[in-house]
Order: structure tokens, then C-alpha cells, then sequence
């Protein structure tokens, strides 16, 4: 007998691809097609665990981290896979 397979409740697509792209901006792209480059320089303002996003060169380590669905930094740093993808469809819809 297999073991029961649960369906993903997921409301949010994961994200499948970021790129760190010039200053504090990615390029994203989700499972569900939806695309867009988000300038997150406002993560800036939070200090704590983002306040070594500063640094252009440390924010371009981030990663698309398939378990969580978002984007991770090595210090730890991450953002709400829904804020994430609704940044996105924000934008994709502005620049349509």
C-alpha cells in the first residue's frame, strides 16, 4: 500500500527563479508564469536581520529557496512567500 499523498494546499505559486539584478533589485518568476524585477530597497528601512541587505553585494547572494517558496539571504533573511508573489503580480500588471 502507498502512503496517502496530501494535496499541496498552497494558495501562493513558489517561486521558481530569482536573479539579483543592479542595486537592490531581483528578477522573480513563479511557477504559475507570473514575472517580474521588484526593487526591494524598502526591506532597507526594517534594520534587524535585513540591515545587511545594504550592501549591493551581499543583497545579490540571495536565493530562490524551493521549500519556502521565496527568497532567502545567507544571514537568514526572507520575505513572506505571499508578499513576495503579490509584489509581483502588482507589478506585472502595472507594466502589462
Amino acid at each position: 500500500m502507498s502512503p496517502l499523498r496530501l494535496p499541496d494546499m498552497r494558495s501562493t505559486p513558489k517561486l521558481i527563479r530569482a536573479t539579483a539584478l543592479a542595486g537592490h533589485t531581483v528578477r522573480v518568476r513563479f511557477e504559475d508564469g507570473v514575472g517580474a524585477d521588484l526593487e526591494l530597497s524598502d526591506l532597507l528601512a526594517y534594520g534587524g536581520v535585513f540591515e545587511p541587505l545594504r550592501d549591493p553585494e551581499f543583497f545579490s547572494q540571495l536565493q530562490a529557496d524551493p521549500q519556502a517558496g521565496t527568497i532567502v539571504w545567507p544571514n537568514g533573511a526572507d520575505l513572506a512567500p505571499e508578499s513576495l508573489y503579490e509584489r509581483a503580480t502588482r507589478q506585472a500588471s502595472t507594466t502589462a
